[in-house]
């Protein structure tokens, strides 16, 4: 390694104990990392938290920080939804003084990473209110909730089917579009705001990389919203 070379500090963090014992969630966002730093050298301990994206207290990436700090290195995280989607957490890590990059989004600057904490909280509250505004709807209509009738194969695999069109429809779609908005809005050009897009990793509805004129039409979906 070379003696001018980043070090990192590896932040992981999986949603439950199932997943942190299985290594499911965690292995993937190891990968990441390994292929993010092209020298194994340049990685210093990693720290491992099993807790709710939804929550704030959070010891071991409060001793990543600490740690990070101390050495004089960057917080390394897989991806930038791992750390929170609670938008004034990601703005106080921010503001702590430690550096930190996202192997999803290594290029944005501190507006894409601001304007992408605001929407991803937006659309987690927007989901959890219409989740439960479903099934207050569905019990006013008598019917049961968590029997074991509901949980057929058939309507299992319905179910994921749903949850898997609305994130690509909802979040994906809509994020891109609420941050083209702002971007716009704030006077960059066709151009600029695709550029921020493509950082930012978002994709088009044929997995294409935004051009100007697909910013286009995202901004007139986004007008008649």
């Amino acid at each position: 390694m070379s003696p001018t070379a980043p070090r990192y500090v590896p932040y992981f963090r999986v949603s439950t104990a199932r997943q942190g014992q299985s290594g499911l969630g965690l292995e993937a966002q190891q990968a990441a990392v390994r292929t993010f730093v092209a020298d194994p050298g340049q990685l210093l301990s990693e720290y491992v938290e099993i807790e709710s994206g939804k929550k704030n207290q959070r010891p071991q990436l409060l001793a990543a920080i600490a740690e990070a700090r101390r050495v004089g290195a960057t917080l390394l995280i897989a991806k930038l939804d791992r750390l929170s989607r609670n938008a004034g957490f990601i703005f106080a890590l921010r503001d702590s003084g430690v550096a930190f990059v996202c192997c999803d989004m290594p290029d944005a600057n501190t507006l894409t990473v601001g304007l992408f904490a605001v929407i991803a909280q937006h659309e987690r509250e927007t989901i959890s209110k219409r989740t439960k505004e479903a099934l207050t709807a569905k019990k006013a209509r008598g019917a049961k909730l968590g029997t074991p009738a509901n949980l057929t194969p058939a309507a299992i695999a319905k179910s994921r089917e749903v949850r898997q069109a609305n994130a690509r429809t909802n979040l994906q779609n809509q994020q891109a579009s609420r941050l083209a908005g702002l971007l716009h809005a704030q006077g960059h050009t066709l151009q600029q705001v695709a550029h921020e897009l493509n950082l930012a990793g978002f994709r088009t509805r044929r997995n294409c990389s935004f051009l100007p004129m697909s910013v286009q039409r995202l901004l007139k979906r986004h007008a008649r919203q």
